[in-house]
């Protein structure tokens, strides 16, 4: 892809899964990748995935839900590669003391809901506000959005906290494309469908699986690495003409237009 390499890519949330794929991927094609991720070990473990592949990578211990942290880390960056060049917004909360109980709206605790939008939702607003201002100084960059399937489709009757602030995540990548684009910015987003990540693996629940496949016409199941190659795109110069838009990346669960 052309206008990757030597490009400085901040990734929030890549310990893992779709993150840690387009990772992976990025470093491939030559950016420099800094990993930021409370799972410092992960994040470490990914970084010398690609360091082990000739590539550049380094992690830090971050938080999305602190914006002490946030600002701390696009410093680190700043100080170490001399800017930002791209950033991906990828964390989400998936832990069971919170997704795990994300019920039915007449069930689910508000706190479950504060906890949500603070990490998944109001993490992309604190990244953004803190990279926005060096994307517009350079003379432009990108940012991908990770929202989910979640957001646009019919429901499932339960997680509508984790639903909404994917939902969310569509409206803010529009507003930043919308407002900085003339300077340069373009922001993008991408909905997964059914990936299988490490926890994925390891929950192996197999009635799930088999549910997604039978209402896809796909072969499979997704691949971090299937998120990672659409992601490196919208970062690439390839892309200099999308802006705005949000894709859905699911075999075929949302056929969008």
């Amino acid at each position: 892809m052309r206008g990757l390499k030597g490009k400085r890519i901040v990734l929030a949330g890549a310990a893992t899964g779709v993150g840690a794929g387009a990772a992976v991927r990025l470093g491939e094609e030559g950016a420099a990748v800094v990993i930021g991720d409370l799972n410092l070990a992960g994040a470490e473990a990914t970084a010398a995935e690609i360091r082990s592949g000739g590539g550049t990578a380094v992690a830090y211990e971050f938080d999305l839900a602190d914006e002490a942290s946030v600002v701390e880390l696009v410093q680190h960056v700043v100080d170490e590669f001399g800017g930002i060049d791209g950033l991906v917004n990828a964390g989400a909360d998936l832990s069971p003391r919170t997704i795990g109980v994300d019920k039915n709206l007449l069930e689910t605790d508000m706190a479950v809901w504060q906890r949500t939008l603070d990490v998944n939702l109001l993490g992309y607003v604190r990244m953004s506000k803190a990279v926005v201002p060096l994307l517009i100084e350079a003379g432009g960059g990108s940012i991908v959005n990770v929202s989910s399937g979640a957001a646009v489709s019919r429901g499932d009757g339960k997680r509508p906290a984790y639903a909404a602030s994917k939902s969310a995540i569509l409206a803010l990548t529009r507003h930043v494309a919308t407002n900085w684009g003339r300077d340069g910015v373009r922001c993008n987003g991408v909905m997964p469908g059914f990936v299988m990540g490490p926890t994925q693996v390891q929950q192996n629940d197999t009635e799930l699986q088999d549910m997604f496949l039978a209402q896809v016409p796909t072969t499979r199941l997704g691949r971090p690495s299937d998120l990672g190659a659409v992601i490196a795109l919208l970062l690439s110069d390839d892309a200099e003409w999308i802006n705005g838009q949000v894709w859905a990346i699911d075999g075929g669960a949302n056929m969008r237009f």
